[in-house]
């Protein structure tokens, strides 16, 4: 069966599976290119539903979860090659994923400490995509949040999403941090289509958002000025996991040292979110999706991305091949 006929069954069967929460965008994006309905069934935070067949086409992360259903080592099911996959980047419906962001005011106040933070930033960025055996072993160290094997699998494949874009051309490891227009106008684009805010006022400004109101590459490059603010925090989306290794071996190797500051890591994932965390000042810095900081400022926050590190979707829909043979 194609792509488009294994969509339409799975629609057709509502038994297509997102975990909602900001992440279902893109599939609904997906659905709405086919002429289908964007409904889903809210999928928990394990592939359970796909092993037991009451999801047929299930959201993953390239990184995780497709790593999850398809290995042996410790927490996979083991499904190996009877896993398909149906890729955001190549349906042309990609949104861009993580990034690096503060807010706006506290760019313009320390536009050097910005710099300096990037930066080093991306220099682990780097590191960690050239060396990602290393940077998962770097990870596993400072509190890991999954199996040792799972976090070597999540560093190779995170470096994929790094040092490749949306079409699949290769981006240069030293280029990471860059921001793609096409990409991030697309991910804009499907923001505005897909999220829906019951607030008035916050939807209009949703609706009249453009790339200058959420993002800015002014502070791509650092010339080692002097540090307005060197005691820092970055709050990370998640707990410690490959998905943000470049700021573990930034930590690690000393590069944020190297530029005068020093950096405490938060984890993600609990009461507070990282837009959250950033906008009220509790941390300097944040991880999150794209989308998530659309979101954030069309409800009111002043964020701005520095960096765009993921260079493509790592979002795919997954099935059971044998679930879908004519």
């Amino acid at each position: 069966m194609s792509d488009e006929e294994i969509i339409k069954k799975a629609s057709s069967e509502n038994k297509v599976g997102n975990w909602g929460l900001g992440n279902e965008y893109e599939i609904q994006a997906l659905l709405s290119k086919y002429g289908l309905p964007t409904d889903y069934i809210t999928m928990d935070f394990t592939m359970d539903q796909i092993d037991k067949d009451t999801i047929t086409l299930a959201s993953a992360m390239t990184f995780n979860e497709l790593g999850l259903i398809k290995n042996n080592y410790d927490g996979g099911y083991n499904y190996g090659d009877e896993i398909g996959v149906i890729d955001m980047n190549d349906e042309g419906v990609a949104m861009l994923e993580d990034n690096l962001f503060c807010t706006k005011e506290f760019a313009k106040n320390n536009p050097n400490t910005v710099k300096a933070f990037v930066a080093a930033s991306m220099k682990g960025w780097t590191y960690a995509c050239e060396h990602p055996d290393e940077a998962a072993e770097i990870v596993f160290k400072y509190g890991s949040s999954v199996s040792a094997d799972h976090q070597k699998y999540m560093a190779s494949e995170v470096a994929k999403l790094v040092t490749t874009d949306t079409k699949g051309n290769a981006v240069s490891a030293s280029d990471v941090g860059k921001m793609d227009e096409d990409a991030m106008q697309q991910t804009l684009d499907l923001a505005k289509q897909y999220i829906k805010l019951d607030d008035a006022t916050a939807a209009d400004k949703l609706a009249k958002l453009t790339l200058d109101d959420i993002r800015s590459s002014d502070y791509l490059t650092y010339d080692g000025g002097a540090v307005e603010k060197s005691d820092l925090k970055v709050q990370l989306k998640w707990l410690p996991q490959a998905q943000f290794m470049g700021y573990y071996v930034a930590l690690d190797k000393g590069y944020y040292k190297d530029n005068g500051l020093n950096v405490e890591i938060v984890s993600g994932g609990g009461d507070v979110s990282e837009t959250v965390a950033v906008s009220n000042g509790t941390v300097d810095f944040g991880v999150t999706w794209v989308s998530n900081l659309i979101n954030a400022n069309a409800g009111g926050m002043e964020l701005l991305e520095v960096a765009q590190v993921y260079q493509r979707s790592g979002l795919v829909l997954c099935y059971k091949k044998s679930q879908f043979t004519k």
